[in-house]
């Protein structure tokens, strides 16, 4: 069922290269038709793709006529103008606090978090010039600092639409995350609320991503303290922390014999 909001919604862009997790999160947000909305993936599920799929069919639809993503680093700034070039959607990396509106050529401009929380009634003007869609990407770390997390609300308030993009949609302190909903679980902690999700357990299953093996590592290890004592122990048996350290410790010293039988066992295989 679609909402007012989207009368006359165009074909997907690029459906026929949608993974079918990005299909059915297009499809939940139309229906959900609601100003934020936050999608848990796994990392390396193809959150750029499910959300510039959405910018695409939402710049068609005359719905926004702009689009502002917040990205954690520099580098992934640029990162994400070329993909969006790829879709015909072109978005200015190099916009600074200092130019107050991107150039005609441009649908929208890339930032960072550190850059909106330094001056954020720049970035709320560009929020307020135009229909805006915004993307928050990892928006977890809009909560990195309270002032970052006041700056994001100040210069996306105002915004038609905002996505909410992570691979982890909680952080390990107490800070909120900008427009992400909270509710109570049974312990009465504050717990996010997720509009879709797609896992781990799920994106193995569909090949999307490969497996995460940890090894174990076991064997002997020998080591002389610093009081002149030769002390042995055994990876992966009972220790005392401290012993466990310094066997860890030899282990890994890359001039210990450990690490060089495992560079000749590269080097060889």
């Amino acid at each position: 069922m679609l909402s007012p909001s989207f009368p006359q919604r165009a074909p997907w862009g690029t459906a026929d290269k949608l993974r079918a997790w990005q299909r059915e999160a297009l499809d939940a947000y139309y229906q959900a038709d609601q100003r934020d909305f936050l999608v848990a993936a796994t990392p390396g599920a193809g959150k750029t793709t499910f959300a510039l799929t959405l910018a695409v069919e939402l710049l068609r639809m005359g719905e926004i006529n702009r689009v502002i993503v917040v990205a954690p680093t520099e580098h992934l700034k640029t990162q994400w103008a070329d993909a969006a070039a790829r879709v015909s959607i072109r978005l200015d990396p190099r916009f600074r606090n200092s130019h107050w509106a991107p150039s005609r050529q441009y649908h929208g401009v890339v930032v960072t978090y550190a850059q909106v929380a330094a001056r954020s009634s720049v970035h709320r003007h560009l929020t307020e010039d135009a229909k805006t869609l915004v993307i928050l990407d990892e928006v977890h770390h809009g909560g990195d600092a309270l002032s970052w997390g006041d700056a994001i609300r100040d210069a996306y308030a105002p915004a038609r639409r905002r996505l909410l993009l992570s691979g982890t949609p909680f952080r390990s302190d107490t800070a909120p995350i900008p427009f992400v909903e909270y509710h109570p679980d049974e312990s009465g902690a504050r717990v996010s609320r997720t509009d879709y999700r797609y896992g781990y357990g799920r994106a193995l299953a569909d090949g999307v991503v490969r497996p995460v093996l940890f090894h174990m590592y076991a064997g002997k290890m020998r080591w002389r303290t610093s009081a002149g004592d030769e002390l042995e122990a055994h990876l992966g048996q009972d220790n005392t922390k401290d012993v466990t350290s310094q066997a860890w410790r030899t282990a890994l010293d890359p001039e210990g014999s450990g690490c060089r039988r495992c560079c000749r066992r590269r080097i060889v295989g």
